[in-house]
């Protein structure tokens, strides 16, 4: 196949060794579809009040100083029915980061389809559909917007979609799992053609979930190191990289997989410029194990930023493209989110001295997020705030939905303003959390 490639000046600013893009985001899951039992659907843009506070929400993200800032375009709103388009969100919020000097990386899919396509990813016209609407946006965007990215964490959508059966199209087994896998694949390289087509200068940025699969259990031994193998199916998919030598070749053709499904791979192979890694501390690192009965199961133990150093070099090993660490905070109190931010930035240092191109640093949500449990849950959304963020969200009797900045988000400001080096300057926010305790 002949591709299109992003231009090499454009390619080069974005990926060079001297490089470094300090970014953060919004939590922008879209689950549309209402839960059976409540109701409820999973809108985060809706539940934490960014529709209505996105210009201040903004100015937030400029206040920090960051060159970049992951932004999710919810399609469901965009394109209500097949026939309709709705370009004002976008247009306003994209602009606006635009105008403040902040280059969106748009994250184009986060989990969840518009409702009236039946069957989500499974629906055989959805790699044309997400295709179209990707085209769409970036003509509209044209020459203005570099980064896009095609579908946030491929293998946890088909995770919830084709194994857990929490969201559309509710599958339940590892048959569905992989039939989710090849759509949502064969969408993203559809979407990397037709955004590529409109203006050759866009740098796809590809955004996956990294897990680490580990196990003192010989008889475990094989299974991790599949789930670990699977951990790259969508990258390896996308990239070309799956053929009757691929570890999990026979397994795909076990679970439903044909050879045609997986040769259209092979033949429409697209370019990876830069990988995008998806980590914490409380849920990448995964454990194996048997419990008292013989039960399989999967703890998350709290990690170390050694987790950051291993990724690192699995994923510079095995693709040899530049790195982002595309998402990563931690949950709980302002002490434990700085520990996190010193030592994973520290991490993040040490790696590219040692010739890692690790290019960028997000921290990922800027605020509090609404757990996924609230769309099945019955409890208010106040109840369902997880404060990983450099502000948190805390209600009071005015404002609901209020941001309150920490003293995280002026240790990252003052990261991104000074740069890696800037990195020893955190131990003072911790001393002053210290004496605030």
């Amino acid at each position: 196949m002949t591709q299109t490639l992003p231009s090499r000046s454009q390619l080069h600013r974005l990926t060079a060794p001297d490089a470094f893009w300090w970014s953060t985001g919004i939590e922008d899951t879209f689950i549309t579809a209402p839960h059976a039992a409540t109701g409820r659907t999973l809108d985060e843009y809706e539940l934490t009040g960014h529709y209505d506070r996105w210009y201040k929400d903004l100015g937030l993200i400029a206040e920090l100083s960051v060159p970049c800032a992951r932004y999710g375009v919810p399609w469901h709103r965009i394109q209500p029915d097949r026939a309709t388009w709705d370009w004002t969100f976008p247009d306003e919020t994209l602009g606006r980061l635009l105008e403040l000097g902040i280059e969106p990386q748009v994250d184009l899919v986060h989990y969840g389809l518009p409702r009236w396509i039946e069957g989500a990813f499974l629906h055989p016209d959805y790699p044309k559909l997400v295709s179209d609407y990707a085209a769409r946006l970036a003509e509209r965007f044209r020459g203005r917007i570099t980064w896009y990215t095609p579908l946030n964490e491929p293998r946890i959508t088909a995770w919830y979609c084709g194994r857990l059966g929490w969201w559309p199209p509710f599958r339940r087994s590892w048959p569905g799992f992989v039939a989710l896998m090849l759509a949502i694949a064969k969408g993203m390289v559809e979407t990397v053609k037709a955004l590529e087509s409109v203006d050759p200068r866009i740098v796809p940025y590809f955004v996956d979930a990294t897990d680490l699969f580990d196990t003192d259990d010989s008889e475990l031994a094989d299974e991790a190191k599949r789930r670990q193998e699977i951990v790259f199916l969508a990258l390896d998919l996308v990239s070309g990289r799956v053929d009757d030598r691929h570890s999990l070749w026979t397994w795909l053709l076990k679970n439903g997989a044909s050879e045609p499904e997986l040769a259209y791979f092979l033949d429409s192979a697209v370019q990876l410029p830069i990988v995008g890694m998806n980590l914490y501390p409380m849920f990448t690192q995964k454990k194996l194990l048997r419990d008292a009965g013989g039960r399989f199961r999967i703890r998350m133990p709290y990690a170390g930023a050694e987790l950051i150093t291993r990724l690192g070099h699995l994923y510079y090993e095995r693709y040899r493209v530049p790195l982002m660490i595309s998402e990563t905070a931690s949950m709980g109190s302002v002490r434990r989110r700085l520990s996190w931010l010193e030592n994973s930035v520290e991490a993040t240092r040490q790696l590219r001295s040692k010739g890692i191109p690790l290019v960028g640093y997000t921290w990922w949500p800027m605020f509090a997020l609404v757990t996924w449990a609230y769309r099945q849950g019955r409890r208010p959304v106040t109840e369902h705030l997880a404060q990983m963020g450099l502000w948190d969200i805390v209600p009071d009797p005015a404002d609901p939905l209020r941001r309150v900045p920490t003293p995280v988000m002026e240790a990252y400001m003052r990261l991104v303003r000074s740069g890696l080096e800037g990195v020893g300057t955190l131990s003072d926010a911790s001393s002053r959390v210290s004496m605030m305790q």
